[in-house]
Order: C-alpha cells, then sequence, then structure tokens
C-alpha cells in the first residue's frame, strides 16, 4: 500500500523536526552553560550570608575546554564554600583536565562526595532503562579514583564519603556529614549518624543521589540543608511538562532546583555534564548554582 501524499509530508515534517531537535541538544543546549541563583533561609538571625556554590556532574572527558573554562571562571564569584557531589569524571584520561578545571577554586573551602562515575567509567545503556527503577547497573573499567581523591584533598577540600566533619565558615560552625553514593549502595549513613552537634550553627550534608532513605536520614538527624547532584535534571525534558526521569526515588517535581524535604532544604543540582554516550539537554540546559545562605527569619 502506498502512504498517500499527506502522510508522506507529515512523516518528513516529523523526521525533520526530531532532526533539529536532536542537532540542538546536541550541539547547542548541551553547552550553554548556566549559573543558577538561589537563596536558602538557614542562618541564625543576624548571620551574614555566606555565598555557597554547588558543582555536581561534570563528567569530564579529555578536550571538554570550553567546559573547564567556564567552571574555573566560577572562582570570580568568591565563594566561600564549594560544595562538590560527584561524578566528576567521564574518562579516565580526564584526571588532569578535572584538577586544572578546579584548581582556581581551591582558594575557597570546599567539601565532596563521589558519584559512581568517580569509581567506574560510563558503558553504553538503553535510554528506556531508566524508566525502570530497578534496572541491573553496568560497570565500565575501573577509573582512577584515588588520584582524584588526592587532587581534592590536596587542594585543601574535606572528603565527605561516609565522613563527618566541622569547619568554621564565615564565622560560623559548620557541621558537614556526606555519604558515598547511594546509586550503587556504597552509602553508609550509620558512619554519620546521631544528629547535629549542639553547638553547631548551620548543618549541610552531601549525597551523589538524593534518595530518599538518605534524605529522610539527613532530616530525621536535623539538618539544615542538603546538596545532592545525579539526576541531570532529567536531561531530556518535555517542555511544559519536565522531566519524565529522575534515575533515582525522588519525586519528578524535585529532580532540580530548591526544594523542602520534611523541613529541612534540598538543593539538587541538574548537573553540568553527560554521559558522553548520551551527549544531550534538551530543555535542561547544563547548570552550577550559587546559593545564598540568609537568617531564616527572612
Amino acid at each position: 500500500m502506498k502512504m498517500s501524499r499527506g502522510l508522506a509530508a507529515a512523516a518528513g515534517i516529523g523526521v525533520g523536526a526530531g532532526a533539529l531537535a536532536l542537532a540542538y541538544a546536541s550541539l547547542y543546549e548541551r553547552v550553554q552553560y548556566t549559573l543558577r541563583h538561589f537563596a536558602v533561609p538557614v542562618l541564625p538571625p543576624e548571620a551574614e550570608p555566606i555565598r555557597v556554590l554547588h558543582i555536581s556532574d561534570l563528567h569530564m572527558t579529555p578536550g571538554q575546554v570550553r567546559k573547564a573554562h567556564w567552571v574555573a571562571s566560577l572562582a570570580a564569584l568568591d565563594p566561600d564554600l564549594v560544595l562538590l557531589t560527584g561524578d566528576n569524571l567521564g574518562h579516565p584520561d580526564s584526571i588532569e583536565l578535572v584538577s586544572k578545571t578546579l584548581r582556581p577554586l581551591f582558594r575557597a573551602p570546599g567539601v565532596f562526595v563521589f558519584g559512581s562515575n568517580d569509581y567506574y567509567a560510563p558503558v553504553f545503556k538503553n535510554p528506556l532503562q531508566y524508566f525502570n527503577p530497578n534496572h541491573e547497573h553496568k560497570y565500565g573499567e575501573p577509573l582512577p579514583t584515588e588520584d582524584l581523591r588526592k587532587v581534592l584533598v590536596d587542594g585543601g577540600w574535606t572528603d565527605l564519603n561516609n565522613a563527618d566533619a566541622d569547619a568554621r565558615i564565615s564565622g560560623l560552625n559548620v557541621h558537614f556529614a556526606g555519604v558515598d553514593d547511594p546509586h550503587f549502595d556504597l552509602d553508609d549513613y550509620e558512619l554519620v549518624a546521631g544528629g547535629v552537634p549542639s553547638d553547631a550553627d548551620l548543618s549541610i550534608g552531601l549525597t551523589h543521589t538524593p534518595e530518599p532513605r538518605v534524605l529522610d536520614a539527613f532530616a530525621s538527624d536535623g539538618y539544615d540543608f542538603v546538596a545532592a547532584g545525579h539526576t541531570h535534571g532529567g536531561q531530556v525534558c518535555v517542555p511544559g511538562v519536565g522531566a519524565l526521569v529522575t534515575n533515582c526515588g525522588i519525586d519528578r517535581a524535585r529532580v532540580k532546583g530548591l526544594h523542602d524535604w520534611d523541613d529541612m532544604w534540598l538543593h539538587v543540582s541538574a548537573g553540568l555534564g553527560t554521559s558522553p554516550f548520551a551527549p544531550v539537554r534538551f530543555a535542561c540546559a547544563p547548570e552550577a548554582s550559587l546559593l545564598t545562605f540568609v537568617p531564616s527569619e527572612l
């Protein structure tokens, strides 16, 4: 049976529109690095604002110079604190580029946790599997995790993978705790459980993947704020609808941005990179966020 001219024309328009959308997502939006701004009311009364830079999901591969330069330029924001929530590596040979990218930011205090792509290189996946919450994880080749850890620690940043720490930031006592990547079940919250110290003016939790079990634990222990990444904001979104999947247990409404979670503030970054096997973003530009912590009474 021959296709009618009308159907053939419609099919041609559909194919053309799809090709244009793919070109836009892979060649344009994927590299439109964007700085988001949020005010987070978590500080004690009369405290001075704290500028917190949240970076996530670099997925750096060799040759990504434009991304490297943009991230390095964020040092000009003069943040009081940097939060790094994992998936920094996209290739075994990207350590040096990640080091050069983050080096200007080492002038500020920082804390970090890892994601699965700090341990294993990405592998090709059928995109439809993200709609199955019980899909089996695929492991790529091992990445130079300890080299990355050394770069970050030597830069003066604190490792919060299943660990906690205390610091003095902008005149406040800040308590930090973090877990290793829940997406690959590397988290062990029991190692940091027990509540926020009574002398802490501010408490911050870190996790790569915003799994509800981890967020609930932080909220139950009385944390003020948690930073996470992993979701890529859905990566390919539908205008007017938003993300179709989150690749974790969090609901689609909180796939990115600043939200309340059981009387605790949660910021989920849509991140700056993609897997090299799916180098597209649509209606979800790559991002970092400058979070201005302000007194909760405002």
